[in-house]
């Protein structure tokens, strides 16, 4: 019996389902930035790669969590911009107000358990910078010295 593989999605069908459904979560938090907020009883639950590309926040925030970070959008956050590749929000941590921005590519999980509706997403590819190599330590500066400098001919004799 002959095997053959199955055709080679050229279309890219599950990476255009993954983008329409972050659709969902963009016009989530434009219903919530609205003037009103989230209707009660809903709540939502973003988690996003801490590490995606355009994702940015206090370093020490982010450090935190260094590889997925979940946040919670009730009743205590402020100025929520979704624009059309990213969402930004200020939410406290430890009592103290935090920027986030996060692009709809690096969210992983979105859920709003007042009527246990949930999205899952592939993880975004995370490439790490690669670290700088370190740079060759320069030779001493010459000193300068009194006195007479001794020089070795050998190095310039013949064998």
């Amino acid at each position: 019996m002959s095997q053959t593989n199955p055709p080679e999605d050229l279309m890219q069908y599950e990476a255009m389902a993954q983008d329409a459904l972050r659709g969902v979560v963009k016009a989530a938090l434009k219903k919530a930035a609205a003037p009103g907020g989230l209707p009660e009883p809903h709540h939502l639950y973003i988690t996003f790669k801490t590490k995606a590309a355009g994702v940015s926040g206090p370093q020490d925030l982010l450090g935190k969590y260094p590889d997925e970070m979940t946040i919670v959008l009730q009743h205590q956050y402020w100025d929520l911009a979704p624009g059309e590749t990213f969402f930004s929000v200020t939410l406290k941590f430890g009592g103290q107000p935090k920027r986030l921005s996060v692009p709809y590519a690096a969210v992983t999980r979105f859920y709003d358990p007042s009527v246990q509706f949930a999205l899952q997403f592939a993880a975004p590819e995370i490439v790490e910078a690669e670290p700088e190599p370190e740079p060759e330590p320069e030779p001493p500066a010459p000193q300068a010295e009194d006195g007479p400098k001794i020089v070795s001919l050998d190095q310039f004799r013949k064998k």
